[in-house]
Formats: structure tokens, C-alpha cells, sequence
């Protein structure tokens, strides 16, 4: 595993200390959290461009259908 280093100020320092939580496992998620929403945002990206450039329609009710589906599996 690689070491990164994250500068906060020292009253986030203190604040942090407060709470008991792991939070070198806290940011390794949050940033894999990021990650993982940036590639879904560049992969709908990229077919939305397709479909542009088919000029292929969507069928009515997808778009809604499936951002439902992908909220509710959060």
C-alpha cells in the first residue's frame, strides 16, 4: 500500500481526535466513494455521446427508470 499525506489546520486536528473513528479507512472509502461515482458520470458521458452521435433515441421512461434504480441501491 502507498502513503499519502493530507495537511488539515490544527483545530480540524483536535476536532478529529475528538471523534472515534478509523480515519484512515474513513478517507481511503470516501475516496473510493469519489472514484467510483467520477467513472459512472465519465461512462454516461461517453454513451450519451454515442447516442448523439447515432442519433439512437432513448426509450421513453429510461433515463427515470434507471437513475430511480441506482438511488435505490445506494
Amino acid at each position: 500500500m502507498r502513503t499519502i499525506t493530507v495537511k488539515v489546520d490544527d483545530d480540524l486536528r483536535k476536532k478529529m481526535a475528538s471523534i472515534d473513528i478509523n480515519w484512515s479507512q474513513y478517507i481511503r472509502q470516501a475516496i473510493l466513494e469519489r472514484i467510483e461515482r467520477e467513472e459512472r458520470k465519465s461512462a454516461a458521458a461517453k454513451i450519451l455521446e454515442s447516442l448523439e452521435a447515432k442519433k439512437l433515441k432513448v426509450p421513453k421512461g429510461f433515463i427515470e427508470k434507471t437513475i430511480r434504480e441506482m438511488r435505490k441501491n445506494r
